[in-house]
């Protein structure tokens, strides 16, 4: 688990970017915009959002459990990445809403697997 410490060395300017982030990815989940889809055989949620795969997880609904939650976001083209944590005293209410919202439009969604391999992925690299 992240350090309550670790959580607030970002200072404000980043806090603030991450809130701003949370919030347009709340509001284009509210409109349909953003796709979530349950992972096959996880527990967790994932969507593709600007060239970056999104993972929001565990998906324990969050009125069974008092689990910690985050969103793990990842270029699709780099190893690096970015990690909110719902224990985070700044960014961990917005996660949480997030979360309940991403819970309430994904509950019917079939699981899919994102690692699958498709005809068209092969045609691509086959041609």
């Amino acid at each position: 688990m992240i350090e309550k410490e670790a959580l607030m060395a970002r200072g404000p300017v980043i806090n603030e970017r991450l809130a701003k982030l949370l919030d347009e990815l709340t509001s284009l989940t509210r409109t349909g915009e953003l796709h979530w889809e349950r992972q096959l055989g996880s527990a967790h949620r994932y969507a593709r959002w600007k060239n970056n795969l999104l993972i929001l997880g565990p998906a324990e609904p969050l009125s069974e459990t008092k689990i910690p939650r985050y969103l793990f976001v990842t270029p699709f083209d780099s190893p690096s990445c970015i990690e909110i944590n719902s224990d985070d005293p700044v960014l961990g209410p917005a996660l949480l809403e997030l979360v309940a919202l991403v819970e309430k439009v994904s509950k019917q969604e079939p699981p899919t697997d994102p690692f699958s391999i498709t005809d068209e992925e092969l045609s691509r690299l086959t041609s």
